[in-house]
């Protein structure tokens, strides 16, 4: 006998047919004789919908947002026990506050501090399945909280590593990882077994099958997560674990990317101590995430030219607050350009395995494509290029690290 955590997506219920069938997947595994409690995210457009309800009303009201955004898994959580009371499956569910889960932070991004599993454990002792409303928690002032978007994948991880689970199967409209995106590139295998390190890659550089911080939390509680089909629930998904235990380290296991990218060079930045924290301490006050940095020092006239890659939609905004800045900071022009991607190779086996970065640019030369900004870490090599060529750069690097033969 296990304890399984199972979390069903939005996709996956988004009916009442579907969380018929996600409700036949719980069954299996209840027949099986496991401890099961079970996450549950809203039904595919029902947040986005609530969220537009909000801002007809009055969005500034972050606690009650919560309350209302929150809803939508209230009705999957309570439909997914319905369904599986009628299976002959005994089930309840829970709410975040009814447990408690304790979140601290904001309302609209909060992060779980505490899930109480004593009423599930409970369950588990009356053979009941315990069905949790995923995204939402309880803040110390007693009020609902919200975990952010892809919450109840996190909501799912913490529950696992609270009740010491065997594992934590995330349910979803695809089967697994692959090495790329299938709309891209026919070639892309899907992988029995990827590292946390490779999977945190993959999910920050675009691919969508996991939330970063959900694969965060499970490598810092090292909780085993399968990625799976609610589609396809008798095919094997996608391990992911520590250095993908039991498999060979490969030098590339993924392309990814992510389109909508824009690029900000700041012209003849005065060279001092200091300068760069509050140019990036002021966007980050605004909420803007940047991610590529690159600063070309001029010594002998003191200056530099410091670029950095944001998000499209935060372009406009980024330029205004640069501009705000002009009078405490010396620069001569701000030059942007959006329309941009970021192609990333990904393998653990990087580390240990030289000349894998030129081989990607020389990849690209060969292709014509033009390189605007490099980045790499540890197990990834990250490059800005022109949107227009996304498709051209992901699946000539799919051939070139020979990933169809994985």
């Amino acid at each position: 006998m296990s304890t399984i955590v199972l979390k069903f997506g939005g996709t996956s219920v988004a009916t009442t047919d579907l969380i018929k069938s996600a409700a036949s997947i719980v069954k299996k595994e209840y027949d099986a004789g496991n401890d099961l409690a079970v996450v549950v995210s809203a039904m595919a457009g029902t947040t986005n919908s609530l969220i537009n309800f909000v801002k007809e009303i009055n969005s500034s009201v972050d606690s009650e947002y919560d309350v209302v955004v929150s809803s939508g898994e209230q009705v999957t959580s309570g439909l997914m026990s319905m369904a599986l009371n009628q299976l002959g499956v005994q089930s309840r569910s829970w709410l975040g506050w009814q447990l408690p889960i304790i979140t601290s932070g904001p309302h609209r991004n909060s992060l779980i501090e505490k899930i109480n599993v004593e009423k599930i454990l409970k369950d588990f002792e009356d053979r009941k399945v315990a069905v949790l409303a995923g995204f939402q928690g309880l803040s110390i002032e007693g009020r609902i909280t919200t975990i952010g978007r892809g919450g109840s994948d996190n909501t799912a991880v913490f529950l696992a590593s609270a009740l010491n689970a065997d594992r934590c199967d995330i349910y979803t409209d695809v089967d697994g990882v692959y090495t790329s995106d299938p709309k891209i590139t026919s070639k892309v295998k899907k992988l029995n077994k990827v590292s946390y390190e490779e999977m945190i890659e993959m999910a920050s550089q675009g691919a969508k099958v996991l939330q970063t911080a959900s694969v965060e939390s499970a490598m810092s509680k090292n909780v085993n997560v399968q990625v799976r089909s609610t589609f396809k629930p008798n095919e094997e998904g996608t391990e992911i674990s520590i250095d993908g235990e039991g498999e060979i380290l490969r030098a590339v296991t993924g392309v990814a990317y992510s389109k909508d990218e824009a690029k900000i060079t700041i012209i003849d930045l005065v060279d001092e101590p200091g300068i760069a924290a509050k140019i990036f301490n002021k966007l980050s006050d605004d909420s803007i995430n940047v991610d590529m940095i690159v600063q070309n020092n001029f010594i002998e006239r003191k200056m530099t030219n410091l670029t950095f890659t944001i998000p499209m939609g935060d372009l406009k905004k980024s330029i205004l607050i640069l501009d705000k800045l002009k009078d405490q900071i010396e620069f001569s022009r701000i030059i942007s350009e959006d329309n941009l991607s970021k192609v990333s190779i990904i393998g653990s086996g990087m580390r240990n395995q030289p000349g894998i970065a030129a081989k990607m640019f020389q990849c690209l030369s060969e292709q014509n494509i033009n390189i605007e900004v490099i980045s790499t870490s540890e197990i990834k090599v990250s490059v800005l290029i022109d949107k227009a060529r996304t498709e051209d750069a992901v699946s000539s690097l799919h051939d070139t690290f020979e990933l169809d033969n994985i």
